[in-house]
């Protein structure tokens, strides 16, 4: 029988602050990337930052089973310069690798540990200059595992690959630096070193060690005689849990699979995964609020995941992704009112699940407001186009151009298995005020239609619009690209309570637009044109049922010039487009008191207003349609934001720093001279990088490398406890730095 190897011992000294125990954890998945075993731990308690901290490793091609802490190292790391005490060599054999973190002295070090395979670098100066941790704490846990890789003799690729896995892409330059400028000092005779190395005998306080076990037995490790049998109480498991950007999706997308793959540079992966629930990434990736970004828990460290551009980055890649169609036992034929959103979606998934499907559009084009009042600036053309021709490329047939009568309503109910009304908000808010009639008063969306269809008027002079929502600020934006001189956006809440997308505002403001805020309009006067806008102050109240602070409106009034002016007050549905013998309750309408497989979706059935909710919204009413048809499908539920992993459950300290990546504009003097998108999009999908995999495993050997028992194995797709040996310690939980693993009963 072959006598097993003795392991691989290493021994990091440092203080509490600097990470020795991560750098520990660090060169513990060097090894188990390898196909090592591996165990690493602190010998550390409630110390301040400052206090000596140690932190064990060790490597083996076998089960590693001892669990005492390294008394005679192989290799030592020492992190900071002013523990180089004699003590701190305790155990290391002649020619044993030394590590140390140095600024400065090298030359009377090198005649001190001469008898050492000794590795010199200044580590602190390198990740201070790479801004690591911060100007009093300089964290050089990192930085001292790239110089030991090249001690080590092992390839910077393995900590390319380590550093991604645990997080900590971000400290890869000053790794290589380290990598690249440590000073090895190979062993040399030995002389005068034992009067600074304690014999191997006594402790690291210089007393005789006892109740150790024999080192033969460390060395031949012998498996653990006790299985923990009944006595356990609990063990560890691993679950998916719900991340906070899928939560937070109105479609229902899988966020943190399609970014997952990303990083894993599968981007035809990432289009499949948005391809099963959404026929738009590309649209979303432009216009969205994208709520997933207000979910995510790298907010609390330093700025959300950039997850709407990595959507628009995978929808540009070029990748069709999208799924093979149902073949189901019966084809229903199905019709769809409105080609909004909501509409193309209810019309992809009922497409995709192998029934026929009819599209009725008013407009000449299909895309609704997605068209007809989204400026070209924020979603180019080409872009809707692509998706939508997707959508038709499943056979979806189409009408346009003709908006529909009480009768052909009627007709189509009877005519297909079931109808879906997904028309919008067509009624438009007015102001009933003294001069609302007046020329050069307009509607926002009527404005907005002309405009991206090529008929939008030439302006001049000052511009007011009327209202704080996305609509308003396209019509600011865009009245600004047909020639306005100014522009002002009169609005009776104030900024932080306008319902337009924050970005949308912030461009607005760059290119000239003014918030004039905390103004309600109360009339307007002019003879033949307008020429200006009577506005009161208002004071913010109590909040009424939106949430928001109560406009209060004063008599304090002002008279603003003008010479065009755009409301943009928002919009309710249109109840008047439906039969009179119509009712409509809930999501379905019931026929003179009957339940008729007619079902509304998006803005109209519940006007939520926004491109994602009403993108989820079709993809619920197709599966509610189905399963009124007979068939067995799975109703689609937005997630349940209450189950999500809340950001206290996320192990920050296992994360670098890493700021968003800056997404580049165009100049906004350039932007306003025409209608050229804004939005320049991610050059590369890195920031992919930076999410922290909320509730999901990335195999990053966490929990490998901090059991203390040493009974979890790497398996092909994913690891393996052995519980037969597991004591329920429950560290492995408690170190999962993405809330993947909890204790079960």
């Amino acid at each position: 029988m072959t006598k097993p190897t003795k392991p691989l011992e290493i021994r990091v000294h440092g203080r509490g602050g600097q990470g020795g125990v991560t750098c520990a954890k660090i060169l513990a998945s060097f090894y188990a990337r390898l196909g090592k075993s591996v165990q690493t731990f602190g010998d550390y308690a409630g110390e301040r930052s400052g206090a000596p901290v140690r932190a064990f490793t060790r490597v083996s091609d076998q089960k590693i089973t001892n669990r005492n802490k390294v008394y005679e190292p192989d290799e030592i790391l020492v992190l900071d310069q002013t523990l180089l005490s004699k003590e701190i060599l305790t155990g290391l054999a002649p020619g044993g690798l030394l590590l140390l973190n140095v600024s400065e002295g090298s030359e009377a070090l090198t005649e001190r540990f001469k008898g050492y395979r000794l590795g010199l670098v200044d580590a602190k100066g390198i990740a201070r200059k790479h801004g690591i941790g911060t100007k009093s704490l300089v964290i050089v846990n990192t930085t001292i595992a790239g110089a030991y890789a090249k001690m080590a003799g092992l390839p910077f690729t393995l900590v390319e690959e380590t550093f991604r896995g645990l997080g900590f892409a971000s400290n890869l330059e000053a790794a290589r630096e380290a990598f690249d400028s440590v000073r090895i000092i190979r062993a040399g005779v030995l002389s005068g070193v034992d009067d600074e190395r304690p014999a191997k005998s006594k402790d690291s306080h210089g007393q005789p060690k006892v109740g150790i076990e024999s080192l033969a037995a460390h060395h031949e490790s012998p498996p653990t005689p006790l299985k923990t049998g009944s006595w356990k109480t609990q063990q560890p498991i691993y679950k998916e849990n719900l991340a906070p950007c899928s939560a937070w999706c109105p479609a229902g997308n899988d966020v943190i699979g399609f970014i997952q793959a990303v990083g894993k540079g599968n981007a035809e992966e990432a289009v499949s995964i948005l391809a099963a629930t959404t026929p738009f990434p590309g649209v979303c990736g432009r216009v969205c609020p994208a709520p997933c970004m207000e979910g995510c828990n790298r907010r609390e460290l330093d700025g959300a995941v950039q997850i709407k551009a990595l959507e628009r980055w995978v929808a540009d890649q070029g990748f069709h992704g999208c799924p093979e169609k149902a073949v189901p036992d019966r084809v229903f034929e199905m019709g769809i009112v409105g080609s909004g959103p909501a509409g193309i979606s209810a019309a992809y998934q009922l497409a995709l699940a192998g029934h026929r499907v009819f599209l009725y559009e008013g407009e000449e084009e299909l895309g609704g407001v997605l068209r007809t009042g989204i400026p070209s600036y924020r979603l180019p053309r080409g872009v809707l186009d692509r998706e939508i021709g997707r959508v038709l490329e499943l056979g979806v047939e189409v009408r346009t151009g003709v908006f529909l009568s009480f009768s052909e309503m009627e007709g189509l109910a009877r005519k297909h298995d079931a109808l879906i009304l997904a028309t919008g908000l067509q009624h438009l808010r007015e102001l009933d005020v003294e001069g609302a009639d007046l020329p050069g008063i307009e509607q926002g969306i009527d404005f907005l239609h002309r405009v991206n269809f090529g008929m939008g008027p030439r302006l001049h002079g000052h511009v007011v619009v009327l209202g704080g929502g996305n609509t308003a600020m396209d019509c600011a934006r865009s009245a600004l690209r047909c020639g306005a001189e100014r522009v002002t956006v009169a609005y009776r809440r104030t900024r932080v309570e306008m319902p337009a997308i924050q970005e949308e505002i912030g461009e607005a403001e760059e290119e000239g637009v003014t918030l004039l805020l905390q103004r309600q309009p109360v009339g307007f006067s002019g003879k033949e044109q307008v020429d200006s806008v009577l506005l009161a102050e208002v004071e913010m109240g109590e909040p009424d049922e939106s949430g928001r602070r109560k406009p209060l409106v004063t008599d304090r009034v002002e008279k603003l010039g003008c010479d065009s002016v755009f409301l943009a007050l928002g919009q309710t549905r249109n109840l008047s487009v439906l039969p009179s013998s119509w009712e409509i309750r809930g999501e379905r309408i019931h026929v003179n008191g009957d339940p008729w497989s007619i079902f509304l979706s998006g803005d109209f059935s519940n006007g939520e207003g926004t491109v994602t909710h009403a993108i989820g919204n079709g993809r619920r009413v197709a599966s509610l349609v189905l399963s009124d048809l007979g068939e067995e499908v799975q109703v689609f539920e937005r997630p349940d934001r209450r189950m999500a992993v809340p950001a206290t459950d996320i192990r920050f300290d296992h994360f670098d720093r890493a700021v968003p990546t800056e997404i580049p504009v165009l100049d906004s003097k350039e932007r306003i001279q025409g209608f050229e998108e804004v939005n320049g999009g991610l050059n590369d999908p890195l920031e992919a990088h930076r999410c922290f995999s909320c509730g999901h495993c990335t195999q990053c050997d966490t929990c490998l490398v901090y059991c203390p028992e040493g009974i979890i194995r790497r398996q092909e797709l994913g690891y393996e406890v052995d519980y037969s040996y597991c004591k329920g310690c429950g560290i492995c939980v408690e170190e999962c730095p993405r809330e993947a693993m909890e204790m079960t009963q």
